[in-house]
């Protein structure tokens, strides 16, 4: 048969072909044994014994499943990395033993063998097997057929001993058969039985009673695999915990309910909830929001159970003419049951979840105003766990005594400023002794109190460490805050929000770990003399319909310095905004920024007619680039002193100086957003279209005073989104 391949190539060609077709054919009869790290392949080929077709088929087979002995050698770095992916590699057999982990049964007194330790893998572990092995693009209807297709050919169908582990007992069980279809394993007990109860009293009668109730059959999910250092079944167990997961923790009753066949299950479902779980795994979702989507879970079951009760009784009368109300109630029950999906998705998809999905922190909308006590006392709390006599002493003549003047006040103590902002009423004083304070709950401020340290900042430190909430929430119609530093630690959310109200600060220290100081809609933050820094997102994000006073403050080393979000509608209101001496440097992006609308560019000052011809390109300069049609603004700059820092206090360039800009601009049609920044003077000239003149923006009430030095794209930017 070679002789003839060599003299006729196109017999080749015929002979590779019936080959693969053979291939093809016989792939279901693969078996495939791990002995010391090498591999053997059997096939049941009854008709092609001794042929070297046959033998021909063994070596494709081994070479297109397995790695071979070249990539022991160091060639794997080389080769695809569905290759090396630990543990999830179904094909990977290139290893002599197991290479899972045992889980030991600390503390548990009983006989029971320990189990494959299967519950800590990684995420890109978990989704390399649900997209490559078990979904890839099945759609809703088909998720069990998949996934049936995936045991029958990873699982063990006997011959492995497993703990049948519920609330009640664990019980040592061998597996005689699997059926894959119904996702259950036929077990029996291991004789003599070993088990261990929790509640109840258990032996061998009254297991086998159980058993017989369930036909011998129990759910695959239910089951752990007993561990064995050979490595036989480790697939196996791997398998099972990729279903037991997936039932626990993806799928959904309703899914299979939606009937839309046009989607792709893994993407549209088991992607966006598998990289939730592992986010609030690692702490990066708000426990506030947590706690939001279990509870839409949980009033989504319900509905969707009420929702199958009804729908089934409907159909058991399907003789009858289904009445009104039931019809009506069946409607109420799908219009429910959409809403909380929708919720659901939202919340899901990491795109969404912050824009849509997150209201803020549900203890915080639970905090309500205390307003004042019922017996009109005032409360002086004093927050230190200890202190000297001088400490005291000073306390006592500057701040207690011209406090507690009147029999109307009181002083209490406490050991952390959480526990004294939580037993605050309206027209209450939080003084903190200096100290470092740790705390792990968010810092909500309902009312109308005045927090202040007794001493400079650095000497009066609260610091958070868990993730997860928020660091302090200001909803109070009159909050005062002072002399007190904040230092956050891996956080999710900014360091301070003003979601209602207004809150006064003056002389604090920020130390951000994500977002800084948000203004919310409606809200009112007047900052003075405080330093902010360190911020991943912006140091102050101010929102439309908020009203902000930034006066003497330092925002620095943050990625964008003051973010305004100037999107207003017909239902919000533009931010007003005042800025006046503040130092604003070393943020990695803008010193200012605003957000506006695509339209907003029509609010843009017009070139003037000798600005209209082209002007040659300066040296260092390339052209800018927009989308076509629109028209240049006019050109600003920032007055500069030598030592490089710029003054809020913009002036139109001139003429004579607007040789710097080509008005041969690259057209961009299909871009739907836009950068439109001022350059400081102290960076090179680049490619960019400068923003009009702050000072006549109608979002500013004052803008003067203000000095940029060394951001890093400039002084001033404008988003167009």
């Amino acid at each position: 048969m070679e002789q003839a391949a060599l003299e006729n190539p196109s017999a080749a060609v015929t002979v590779s072909d019936k080959t693969k077709e053979e291939t093809a054919d016989d792939m279901t009869d693969i078996v495939v044994v791990d002995l010391e790290s090498y591999v053997n392949v059997e096939l049941d080929i009854e008709n092609k014994k001794g042929s070297p077709e046959a033998g021909h088929n063994v070596h494709d087979i081994t070479q297109a499943l397995f790695q071979n002995e070249d990539e022991e050698e160091g060639e794997e770095e080389e080769s695809d990395d569905d290759g090396d992916d630990s543990g999830t590699d179904h094909f990977n057999t290139d290893k002599s033993g197991t290479q899972l982990q045992r889980c030991e049964r600390h503390g548990i007194n009983s006989d029971l063998p320990d189990t494959f330790q299967t519950g800590h893998l990684l995420f890109y572990e978990r989704f390399k097997v649900y997209q490559d092995y078990i979904f890839g693009d099945c759609k809703p209807s088909e998720v069990k057929a998949f996934t049936a297709d995936y045991l029958e050919k990873v699982v063990e169908s006997c011959d492995w001993q497993a703990l049948w582990s519920t609330d009640v007992f664990d019980v040592l069980v061998e597996v005689c058969d699997v059926d894959y279809q119904d996702l259950k394993a036929c077990v029996k007990p291991v004789l003599p039985l070993q088990f261990e109860a929790r509640g109840c009293e258990l032996n061998e009668e009254a297991m086998n009673t159980v058993l017989e109730a369930t036909r011998h059959k129990l759910p695959l999910q239910e089951l752990q695999v007993v561990y064995e250092e050979s490595g036989d079944f480790d697939q196996t167990a791997l398998a099972i915990e990729h279903l037991r997961f997936f039932y626990k923790h993806i799928w959904r009753q309703w899914d299979e309910e939606d009937e839309d066949d046009d989607f792709d299950y893994f993407v549209r479902c088991v992607e966006p909830r598998l990289r939730l779980y592992y986010d609030i795994l690692e702490d990066r979702v708000p426990s506030g929001l947590v706690a939001e989507y279990q509870s839409l879970l949980e009033n989504c079951s319900q509905c969707f159970q009420q929702f199958l009760v009804l729908r089934s009784a409907l159909s058991s009368d399907s003789d009858s003419e289904p009445d009104n109300v039931s019809m009506v109630e069946g409607l109420k029950l799908c219009d429910q049951l959409e809403t909380f999906k929708r919720k659901l998705h939202i919340i899901e998809n990491p795109l969404l979840r912050y824009v849509l999905g997150y209201k803020g922190n549900t203890r915080q909308q639970c905090v309500q105003s205390r307003g004042l006590r019922a017996s009109g006392i005032k409360v002086v709390h004093v927050v230190t766990a200890s202190c000297t006599s001088f400490q005291l002493q000073s306390l006592l003549n500057d701040r207690l005594l011209p406090q507690c003047s009147t029999e109307d006040t009181e002083i209490q103590f406490h050991r952390d400023p959480v526990s004294a902002v939580d037993s605050c009423h309206q027209g209450d004083m939080v003084i903190i002794l200096p100290g470092v304070y740790s705390v792990t709950s968010s810092i909500f401020l309902p009312d109308s109190i005045s927090i202040e340290g007794f001493g400079l900042p650095d000497e009066v430190v609260i610091e958070k460490k868990n993730k997860g909430d928020s660091f302090v929430e200001s909803t109070g119609a009159d909050v005062r805050m002072s002399n007190i530093k904040f230092i956050q630690h891996d956080a999710i959310e900014g360091i301070l929000c003003v979601r209602q109200g207004n809150l006064n600060m003056e002389n604090c220290v920020m130390q951000c770990e994500t977002t800084g100081v948000i203004v919310r809609t409606s809200a009112h933050l007047t900052m003075n003399m405080c330093d902010l820094y360190g911020s991943k997102g912006a140091g102050v994000e101010i929102y439309p319909g908020s009203v902000c006073s930034l006066v003497g403050n330092g925002i620095h080393h943050c990625k964008d310095g003051i973010l305004i979000k100037d999107f207003a509608d017909e239902l919000d209101v533009m931010p007003s905004i005042t800025m006046e001496n503040n130092v604003i440097h070393n943020n990695e992006g803008y010193g200012v920024i605003l957000v506006k609308t695509g339209n907003s560019q029509a609010q843009n000052v017009p070139l003037d007619k000798s600005e209209e011809e082209p002007a040659k390109e300066d040296a260092g300069q390339t052209a800018e680039c927009k989308p076509a049609g629109v028209t240049d603004p006019q050109l600003i700059t920032t007055a500069t002193t030598p030592t490089t820092s710029s003054s809020a206090d913009v002036q139109p360039m001139s003429t004579e100086n607007n040789n710097g800009t080509d008005s041969e601009v690259a057209t961009t049609s299909g871009r739907k957003w836009q950068f439109c920044r001022q350059l400081s003077r102290n960076k090179e000239a680049s490619c960019s279209r400068a923003v009009q003149d702050l000072m006549d923006h109608e979002i500013f009430v004052s803008i003067q005073g203000n000095q940029f030095r060394r951001n890093g794209m400039g002084d001033f930017g404008t988003f167009f989104c």
